[in-house]
């Protein structure tokens, strides 16, 4: 599983002129999603996000956590995350999995990081062409990949 992590002032996702999910600051997500991901990735992942010290503490510092900084999230799939440009220019996509694969663990990846942060998160739509509008906050922008734990 590939995140890339965008700390945000606001940002919203709209679909055939529908804003589907708004939030006013917090963080919007970018979640790739690949064949060899399981449900260990979520948990790990998930913990780590929410526990990311992104946020300004009172003298400035990036020393909080979006849940001491109460900040809101919304999760986005992304499967060109997982884009491979090595050759040609055309890029290949044959890491990103399938939706029958990425659909059930995206829905769960979402359900979980809800749990965590205590409150509903904002998602888009699995497959469906999105507008997403993001104001970055800094900017701060953070990639994880689960593959590189350590």
């Amino acid at each position: 599983m590939r995140v890339v992590i965008q700390r945000v002032k606001e940002a919203s996702v709209t679909i055939n002129g529908h804003t589907k999910s708004q939030i006013k600051g917090g963080m919007l997500i970018l979640l790739g999603i690949e064949d060899a991901d399981s449900h260990e990735d979520i948990e790990w992942l998930c913990r780590k996000i929410v526990a990311l010290r992104i946020f300004d503490d009172a003298d400035g510092v990036m020393n909080r956590s979006i849940l001491e900084a109460g900040g809101d999230i919304i999760v986005v799939s992304q499967f060109t995350l997982y884009a491979s440009t090595k050759k040609g220019n055309r890029p290949s996509y044959i890491r990103a999995a399938r939706p029958e694969t990425a659909i059930p663990l995206y829905e769960t990846f979402c359900q979980h990081l809800t749990t965590l942060l205590g409150k509903p998160i904002g998602t888009g739509e699995f497959g469906a062409d999105m507008k997403v509008s993001i104001l970055n906050d800094g900017p701060v922008t953070i990639c994880i990949d689960t593959k590189n734990k350590e």
